[in-house]
């Protein structure tokens, strides 16, 4: 499949079924922290980016092949912002219309100013939109958003949502060492969560690879402390590492299947190995062999571990030549379990 991927296990939303209506890296902010690498170039333009007709059918396909059993959500994420898909809100009513499983969007909440994104959005079980600073300061620090998005339109929107919708809104925090995590900074925060009142807040750590590599998760302490002032406003929750089984079934070899996953979610050395040992050791090995000779994936090292992602992604001091020792890894690793 080439929009719908998984079921994968979600840190928030148990095993979801991923669907993405954009192409990588579609997005209007380039934050610090993605896991998918730098935006380049900057887009805001709402359109079809890919054929929503498409994507529909995909997820169709995906619920006859797993059935209710093994999902828990059906989560439009993208691998860059989905508010940018012009046709988000027919796809979201005719996924709804195809289950009683609930649907989520993972969003930066930048659009959210639109009152015609508002309004698509409120068929959806839950929104999980982004807020990561108290002040356009630290915002534009943080996401870096291109030149049409504003702070002040991105609070004005959450606000209005807030206000309008009558689904789970669970507003997301990114908490960063040294820059979004000190007394200061969270005061900033929780008065802007007063205002938009969210359900729930959910206080996340960067560990997949951040797109900057000096970047660094939160220490306890802070996490400790971010959850004490937060948790003033709203319900807190700490996302805590994802566990669970990754479903590679979906595409036509396990090389597409391997590559699908990590395009959205990029695995550790660990993780691949782990997620990898149920398969021969002689198809592991000639999957990632296909995906180091036709470079369709590349490592990327961040906290001292090596993580594989799209070769699509930009990350600018990427090691040259990682795929190769990498992939001999994983296959040792896997070889040495049977």
């Amino acid at each position: 499949m080439k929009y719908v991927f998984g079921p994968v296990p979600s840190r928030r939303l148990g095993q979801s079924l991923g669907v993405d209506p954009v192409p990588l890296k579609t997005c209007n902010w380039n934050c610090i922290y993605c896991q998918l690498g730098r935006s380049r170039p900057l887009v805001n333009e709402r359109r079809d980016y890919l054929p929503p007709d498409e994507i529909v059918s995909e997820v169709e396909q995906a619920l006859r092949a797993h059935g209710p059993e093994g999902i828990d959500w059906i989560t439009f994420l993208g691998s860059g912002e989905p508010l940018l898909h012009a046709h988000l809100g027919g796809m979201l009513r005719e996924v709804k219309a195809l289950t009683r499983l609930p649907v989520a969007v993972i969003t930066n909440g930048s659009l959210l100013y639109l009152p015609a994104v508002r309004d698509e959005l409120s068929v959806a079980d839950a929104v999980l939109p982004t807020v990561d600073a108290g002040t356009p300061e630290l915002y534009h620090r943080i996401n870096r958003p291109h030149p049409e998005i504003t702070y002040e339109r991105l609070i004005e929107g959450l606000i209005a949502f807030g206000q309008e919708y009558e689904g789970h809104l669970w507003l997301e925090v990114m908490l960063m060492r040294g820059v979004n995590d000190t007394e200061g900074a969270l005061q900033d925060i929780a008065a802007e969560l007063t205002r938009i009142r969210p359900r729930e807040v959910h206080i996340n750590l960067p560990t997949r690879p951040p797109a900057e590599a000096w970047l660094e998760p939160a220490d306890p302490e802070e996490l400790m402390r971010a959850i004490a002032r937060l948790e003033q406003v709203a319900p807190v929750r700490a996302v805590t590492p994802v566990t669970g089984t990754v479903e590679l079934t979906a595409s036509d070899t396990l090389a597409d299947a391997i590559l699908a996953v990590i395009t959205r979610h990029p695995l550790h050395q660990e993780e691949l190995e782990w997620m990898l040992v149920y398969w021969d050791a002689q198809q592991v090995h000639a999957a990632l062999a296909e995906l180091e000779a036709t470079g369709r994936a590349q490592v990327v090292t961040r906290y001292g571990r090596q993580f594989w992602t799209a070769a699509a992604s930009y990350f600018p001091e990427a090691r040259a030549g990682g795929n190769k020792t990498t992939a001999q890894r994983c296959r040792r690793g896997v070889e040495g379990s049977d």
